[in-house]
Formats: structure tokens, sequence, C-alpha cells
């Protein structure tokens, strides 16, 4: 099997952070965000140049807007890596029409209304 980080950028723009060479993530979303984009570029139904571009846009697009910001007084905008990630997966997916941003919204929402700790719908209180 290989591995499946291998097409990710070491350096450069795209690259993901890394700590000791290992990937590095703050919050589990990152984590599942990164494992959506990898299973997609799996399954042949992501093309990771195409992502690996709309990412670097992402990512550029915010540095112009900080730049931007912290040429005038206002407080410039703050956006982790994992957020251009899933910015940038949710654009090319949009735009193969593979989930629509009305989509990715929906369920969003729908994740949004499950109470705290309960990331699934079926209840774990089995009866034998």
């Amino acid at each position: 099997m290989s591995d499946p980080t291998a097409a990710l950028d070491q350096t450069g723009p795209a690259a993901p952070p890394r700590h000791n060479g290992e990937l590095v993530f703050q919050a589990p979303w990152e984590s599942r965000v990164f494992g959506i984009a990898i299973a997609l570029r799996d399954s042949g139904r992501l093309d990771w140049q195409e992502f690996r571009e709309q990412l670097i846009a992402e990512i550029a697009s915010a540095d112009a807007a900080i730049l931007a910001a912290e040429a005038g007084s206002e407080r410039p905008p703050t956006g982790a890596y994992y957020r251009h990630w899933q910015r940038a997966l949710e654009r090319v997916l949009d735009r193969r029409r593979l989930c629509t941003d009305a989509e990715i919204g929906g369920r969003a929402s729908e994740l949004a209304e499950r109470p705290e700790g309960h990331d699934h719908p079926h209840d774990h209180n089995h009866s034998f």
C-alpha cells in the first residue's frame, strides 16, 4: 500500500504543517477534512493538481488580505492552514459538481445542531 501523504508538498505554500516530519492537526475537524481530500484523491474523484493549485490560490488570497489589512488600521484576518485546505476542497468539489456549497452548508448545519459528544446519529445504549 502506498503512503497516502506521498503527493503532499514538503515545502512551499501548499505544504501542510509538520512537527518532526509528522503532520500536525490542531483540532479533529482538521484531520477529517484532510482525510476527506486524501480519500477523494485515492478514489480518483479529486484531481490532486487542481486541488493543489486551488489551495495555493486560497493561501495567496489570504496572504494578500493580511497585507492589505496591515497597511490600513483594520485588524488582519486570521486563518489556519486547514481553513484554506477546506475552502480549496469546497471550491474544487463545487466546480466539479461533486458537492455544491449549498450541500456542504446544509450538512455543516446538521452537524452543528447535534448535541456535544454525539458525532453520529445512532444510540449506543443497547439492551441485550
